[in-house]
């Protein structure tokens, strides 16, 4: 586990501040709540049979586990900044052409929470995240893809 610990999270301000958000949340309102769920469970009686008892002990279970991954990504966190132009690191969009294809297509690079393939926002750690990392405007690149490696041209780094 050692080597997990190190990993850094890489976020958007955006993002940074609704986790800080949830975390806050999670350690004031919402443990707040279920104490007081347990308390009220605890109240009923038989626990071995008190569904009401085992609920609130899952959603302790859950909570707690919550909290201890955003506190873990607190920790490690990288606040990414829009960077312009220059070589592709996180935040970064990219256009690339791929090969045999007309048509640009654009990705932002973001870190592995905030990835979402229908807002072409694709990881870092993404095959075509690794790919292109680092890279400048005009590179070529490949990377593997289920159908097979596929080259492509970085067209443009915003």
């Amino acid at each position: 586990m050692g080597h997990m610990s190190e990993e850094k999270e890489y976020l958007s301000k955006e993002k940074f501040e609704e986790l800080t958000k949830e975390l806050d949340y999670l350690k004031s309102v919402r443990r707040k709540e279920i104490a007081e769920q347990l308390e009220f469970a605890k109240g009923l009686g038989d626990l071995s049979e008190n569904a009401e008892y085992h609920e609130a002990r899952q959603n302790q279970a859950e909570t707690e586990e919550r909290i201890a991954k955003l506190e873990q990504m607190i920790k490690n966190v990288v606040i990414t900044e829009k960077h312009k132009g220059g070589s592709v690191g996180i935040g970064s969009t990219v256009v690339i052409v791929k090969g045999g294809e007309k048509s640009e297509r654009h990705y932002q690079i973001v870190g592995s929470e905030e990835t979402n393939t229908k807002e072409s926002k694709i990881s870092n750690k993404s095959p075509l995240g690794e790919a292109i990392m680092g890279k400048k405007k005009g590179d070529k690149i490949s990377y593997e893809t289920p159908a097979g490696a596929v080259e492509a041209k970085i067209v443009n780094v915003e």
